[in-house]
């Protein structure tokens, strides 16, 4: 059969047209859905930008729809959830994600992070700790042992939480001293609570030796030096602290006045605390110094005359309201009445404010129960700050 190059010469144009209509057919596919996908998606920024959260998830879904290979798309969506508290689904996008096999390493990685928040933010604390494990090695590590660390420290796991501390001060993120302190603080109760005293203070000294500017665990270990019934132990406990931390002097002052008294010596105790006055001015430390001079007939009369000192260069309505319950006034009938509406109006003065959250207390904490700073609570009341 001879060959006829003239039916391939024909047929050469046929194809060209052919082959030019097919490409044009999936460019114009190709041009319809990018401009739905980025429609979809440049909305759903618009809604979010306004703080229209429910539209913007709208959006964000039919970009998905569009697109269902778009990991960027899934992570918005996954973390949008998570700020709507909407913990479930976002798991079951990022877990999505994960079972991906056309995903990088990097965005597996990135999708492990998020779930791991997920569950924190859910409170599944179990899963969390096993989701932010997996990312040892990742750039995801040190964020991860952050969140470990605060997922330990939520489920009072003193000695996890050091750990992971330790590994973090390690790898140059910051100095964890005063924190893994607070850490054998906290393991010190827990041995106080369950009576083994000796250990309890065995730890309380590796804390002061670990953060010996920090007063906690010398308040702690004070406070259990005196309930073993050694109170010049505890006297001279404070009298160290009060060295180390003066800053710290107003959450001393109560316990300095009670060792001391409880030692017959009075003295050891109100000389440092009127020079710590002297230096940070303080309604604590002013409270303790009346009560220590009340007790002597010396001083009896005078005692109060440290309010009135007090006033005349800080305005302060608790010192007013502690001046006026010894004061006879002139109708003195009302006296209570008016002393119950004071006591009433400074109790909010008188209360602990965290620095970081707001949070306020009635009593000074170190792990702050709002925000869970450590430190955040400065040692004055809300009336001094």
């Amino acid at each position: 059969m001879d060959f006829d190059a003239t039916l391939i010469l024909m047929g050469l144009p046929v194809a060209f047209v052919l082959g030019w209509l097919a490409s044009r057919m999936d460019f114009r596919q190709l041009r319809l859905e990018n401009r739905q996908a980025p429609k979809a998606y440049f909305r759903g920024l618009n809604f979010l930008l306004n703080e229209q959260q429910d539209q913007a998830i709208d959006a964000f879904i039919e970009a998905v729809q569009n697109d269902p290979d778009t990991s960027e798309l899934h992570f918005a969506l996954g973390n949008l959830f998570r700020r709507r508290g909407e913990y479930q689904r976002a798991v079951r996008v990022h877990q999505h994600l994960l079972s991906r096999g056309d995903i990088s390493k990097d965005d597996r990685h990135r999708a492990q992070h998020a779930l791991a928040l997920d569950y924190l933010k859910a409170g599944l604390l179990d899963r969390a700790e096993t989701a932010l494990l997996q990312l040892e090695g990742t750039r995801f590590e040190a964020e991860a042992r952050l969140a470990l660390l605060a997922n330990y420290e939520r489920s009072r796991d003193w000695a996890q939480a050091a750990a992971v501390a330790r590994k973090l001060e390690d790898a140059g993120q910051g100095n964890f001293a005063g924190r893994l302190a607070h850490y054998l603080c906290e393991q010190a109760a827990a041995l106080a609570a369950a009576h083994d005293m000796v250990q309890a203070q065995a730890v309380l000294a590796q804390a002061i030796a670990l953060a010996p500017k920090a007063a906690r665990a010398r308040l702690d270990l004070a406070q259990l030096q005196f309930k073993g019934g050694d109170a010049p132990q505890a006297l001279r406990t404070l009298l160290d602290a009060l060295t180390a931390a003066p800053s710290a002097v107003a959450l001393m002052a109560q316990p300095l006045r009670l060792y001391a008294q409880a030692c017959g010596t009075p003295a050891l105790a109100l000389e440092p605390l009127k020079v710590a006055y002297a230096n940070f001015p303080s309604l604590d430390v002013l409270d303790a110094i009346v009560a220590m001079e009340r007790t002597s007939a010396a001083t009896q009369d005078t005692a109060r005359d440290w309010y009135v000192r007090h006033l005349q260069k800080h305005p302060s309505l608790v010192a007013a309201a502690q001046w006026i319950e010894g004061e006879k006034l002139e109708h003195e009938q009302f006296h209570p009445q008016v002393q119950r509406a004071l006591d009433h109006a400074v109790k909010p003065l008188k209360r602990y404010r965290c620095a970081a959250c707001g949070f306020e207390a009635q009593q000074h904490f170190w792990h702050c129960p709002g925000c869970q700073a450590w430190d955040s609570y400065p040692p004055r009341r809300v009336e001094e700050l």
